[in-house]
């Protein structure tokens, strides 16, 4: 029996670039707002909008609004485990000296 993979695949994709691993990141701690995101990762609005939206559209985030702010949680908080595997030096993670 074959697995669908086009999920992770998805997921991974949208771990592809610096600023969304540094969102995940620190929605691991707990949510935050999109305004505490953006001053996070900096750069235009529109651009960590457009960083949020692929991390939802894969999965990886959820977001609620509230009044006027939108609050973002992580939904597969496991791709922070990823993340650290891979932060990890070399030996540690293929058990090499």
């Amino acid at each position: 029996m074959r697995v669908p993979l086009a999920a992770a695949a998805q997921v991974f994709k949208s771990l592809g670039h610096p600023a969304r691993l540094r969102m995940v990141q620190a929605l691991a701690k707990g949510e935050c707002c999109v305004c505490e995101l953006h001053a996070l990762v900096g750069g235009d609005l529109s651009t960590t909008s457009k960083h949020l939206a692929v991390l939802v559209q894969a999965g990886v985030l959820s977001g609620e609004k509230r009044a006027n702010k939108v609050f973002y949680r992580l939904r597969t908080p496991c791709v922070t485990d990823i993340i650290a595997c891979l932060a990890a030096p070399r030996c540690a993670r293929t058990g090499q000296r």
